[in-house]
């Protein structure tokens, strides 16, 4: 009579188990494949993490190079901004000084010119005024008594035209006046009056130029 077979208790005989059994087992071969693949998928993985780390930090040096590029053609702009505000006053200040300098040759050549100028303006405008009276320095009053009274006439003014010569008048300078009004021309006071507006001009601009080079920390020593 066989004996009868004991009850091992030990064994598993659940779904998961019968599963793993059925499972078939791997040689030393596949394991090594297996082993190599996984290696290769960690190492592509971490090279994957390295290019996108370094992606990453390209990318924010790039920023930083931008914004750096940026700041040094804004603080170029400001320079070159001065610079241009300082060239324009002194070129105003050139021309001032040329302006000074021709303006007495010109009048020295032609003294009449802007007396007749202004003549003109008041003839065309006091058509119906009984006289009107010019006042010009004696060194052009000959000239001025011929040519304004044919001026006079060519703008069909009716009134008559009186010419006197004073002394203290500057040749190129005259006094036009009429009945309820006048007017001058007086070359020293407009250059006075020119020049006061051409140097609060030139301050301001100045100082404007001194403001943008002490916020950009740099001395001004081209004054």
């Amino acid at each position: 009579m066989n004996a009868r077979a004991k009850f091992l208790f030990d064994d598993d005989f659940s779904a998961a188990a019968a599963a793993r059994a059925a499972q078939p087992a791997i040689n030393a071969a596949q394991h090594e494949a297996a082993l190599a693949e996984a290696e290769a998928r960690g190492y592509r993985d971490g090279v994957n993490a390295a290019e996108a780390q370094a992606r990453t930090e390209a990318e924010r040096r790039l920023a930083e190079a931008f914004e750096r590029i940026a700041t040094g053609l804004d603080q170029l702009r400001q320079r070159l901004k001065a610079v241009e505000d300082k060239f324009e006053a002194e070129a105003v200040e050139v021309a001032m000084a040329v302006g000074r300098k021709l303006a007495p040759a010109l009048i020295a050549r032609e003294p009449f010119a802007e007396i007749a100028a202004l003549a003109d303006t008041c003839f065309r405008e006091l058509l119906a005024a009984p006289h009107v009276v010019v006042r010009v320095n004696g060194a052009v009053y000959a000239t001025a008594k011929d040519r304004l009274e044919e001026l006079a006439r060519a703008r069909n003014f009716e009134g008559r035209v009186v010419v006197l010569a004073e002394a203290e008048i500057a040749p190129g300078d005259c006094r036009i006046e009429w009945a309820d009004g006048g007017l001058k021309r007086d070359r020293a006071a407009t250059e006075a009056a020119i020049a006061d507006a051409v140097q609060s001009y030139v301050a301001v601009r100045r100082r404007g130029v001194d403001i943008q080079l002490e916020l950009q920390g740099e001395p001004n020593n081209g004054r």
